[in-house]
């Protein structure tokens, strides 16, 4: 039964950053309003972030090594729950049919290129090498 408390895990992180995806979400429209998904961005470039600082953070010969429990809580479970990738894919569709080729073109071209670069930043902070 130990691949049961590894589902645990992970669905308890998927819950949590589900809600703090839902909250930050609703931020954004508040501070930015809805004319450019903005709050999917950041939480796609925060995601990206944490998921390369505490994977190299933690890895076995890392420099805070964590369960494979705790591995898969923040990286699978917190950041899976958290990042947006699906939600990042519809709204760019909406951008297309909506005739923002533009704005589409921009929002894939920022979304890939700072998710990226999150990642690696993370990665680097955590004391990888780039």
């Amino acid at each position: 039964m130990e691949w049961a408390g590894k589902y645990l895990w992970v669905a308890l992180g998927s819950a949590l950053g589900g809600v703090a995806r839902y909250w930050m979400s609703l931020v954004a429209v508040r501070l930015v309003g809805e004319t450019f998904p903005w709050g999917t961005l950041v939480i796609n470039i925060l995601g990206s972030f944490v998921i390369g600082y505490f994977g190299t953070l933690t890895m076995p010969d890392g420099p805070r090594p964590a369960s494979m429990e705790m591995r898969l809580f923040v990286m699978v479970g917190i950041c899976g729950g958290f990042t947006t990738f699906s939600s990042f894919s519809l709204q760019t569709l909406e951008l297309l049919r909506g005739g923002e080729s533009l704005r589409a073109l921009a929002y894939v071209a920022a979304s890939v290129l700072l998710c990226v670069a999150g990642t690696a930043l993370g990665h680097f902070l955590a004391g990888g090498k780039i």
